[in-house]
């Protein structure tokens, strides 16, 4: 099992979003952290992170080091990758 760690920016990004949608995010993330690399899809811009999870029609970029997944951001899908 994977421990999960947010970003400060994650943090805020989570905050602004609504609370049925902070559920489902919590949820999956749980579910995610026992395998992340086969829920994962890999980015292919760097900058942004390595991998991403979706949830619905969010996503969660993140990048894993060691026994952490650390989250970077997340938002709606047409507007996160901007």
């Amino acid at each position: 099992m994977y421990d999960i760690i947010l970003t400060n920016r994650a943090v805020t990004d989570i905050y602004k979003l609504d609370p049925s949608i902070k559920r489902r995010i919590g949820k999956k993330l749980r579910q995610y952290a026992a395998d992340p690399y086969y829920y994962a899809t890999k980015l292919n811009r760097e900058e942004l992170g390595s991998f991403r999870f979706r949830v619905g029609d969010y996503r969660i970029i993140f990048d894993v080091d060691g026994n952490n997944i650390i989250i970077l951001r997340v938002g709606h899908r047409s507007e996160i990758y901007k």
